[in-house]
């Protein structure tokens, strides 16, 4: 499994973390770690580390594209 540090923005309101949790399942990813940094404007800023199968996570990518709300601000590659 690659490890994958994303830096993501997502609606405040209850719900929309589990939304962003479930995806990654979905995607065959785990989450590593999690780590809130700030919220602003009604919006939450988060790094999430999840480890995917192989090492492209561009399936993962999609799948969190696909949630309303929710925007992948960086992806870097953790070795």
């Amino acid at each position: 499994m690659a490890l994958f540090q994303l830096q993501i923005t997502l609606p405040d309101r209850p719900g929309s973390l589990g939304a962003v949790a479930s995806a990654i399942g979905f995607a065959g990813g785990d989450i590593r770690s999690l780590v809130v940094l700030r919220s602003e404007d009604g919006r939450g800023v988060d790094d999430v580390t999840v480890a995917i199968p192989g090492d492209d996570p561009t399936d993962l990518l999609n799948v969190l594209g696909d949630i309303g709300g929710v925007e992948v601000i960086s992806v870097a590659p953790l070795n």
